[in-house]
């Protein structure tokens, strides 16, 4: 099996040490999908490479390191913005359990960073403090537009945040 990252938009192999979409060929990797052309040509490219949609970091020694999924990019003003970086840096608040960000559209930026946060029990916290941890901690346009408080941030059976239905709680908020 091989593996190999490379860059989303130009399909071009980045060197080591360099974040990009982790792609593999080999025996066991897929043929295409049944029945699904469209499909098939989005994930496989012409010599048999699997675009796995995972970003990931590999380095000198070939240690693959997965760092969160394409698809879950933010774009806000020109920058890449990777939802998961932000969620661990949440996670180091001390009131908070758990988090998830999502981006969604911005008519002046492309598109905007909402954080939704799960405090630990018996804490409270108001929208603009946890803002404010970010302001003070991150670069500005990582920073959350906007922070929800949940009971329960949605997973699938697998544990993996189902940001597809914060994005439409999010669409029903606004």
């Amino acid at each position: 099996l091989e593996v190999k990252i490379i860059d989303p938009n130009t399909g071009e192999t980045l060197p080591p040490g360099t974040q990009g979409e982790v792609c593999c060929r080999g025996y066991s990797v897929m043929k295409g999908y049944y029945n699904n052309d469209e499909a098939t040509r989005k994930a496989l490219t012409g010599d048999g490479w699997l675009r796995s949609g995972d970003l990931g970091i590999m380095d000198e020694a070939g240690n693959l390191r997965i760092t969160g999924r394409y698809k879950d990019m933010i774009i806000r003003g020109g920058e890449n913005i990777y939802p998961r970086e932000i969620e661990e840096f949440l996670l180091q608040h001390p009131q908070i359990a758990d988090a998830s960000v999502i981006g969604m559209p911005d008519k002046l930026r492309g598109e905007k960073v909402i954080a939704y946060v799960k405090l630990r029990p018996g804490e409270k916290a108001a929208p603009e403090e946890i803002i404010k941890y970010c302001r003070d901690n991150l670069v500005k346009y990582k920073v959350p537009k906007k922070v929800i408080f949940k009971d329960q941030i949605p997973t699938n059976i697998a544990g993996k945040k189902l940001r597809r239905v914060l994005r439409e709680d999010a669409a029903r908020s606004a």
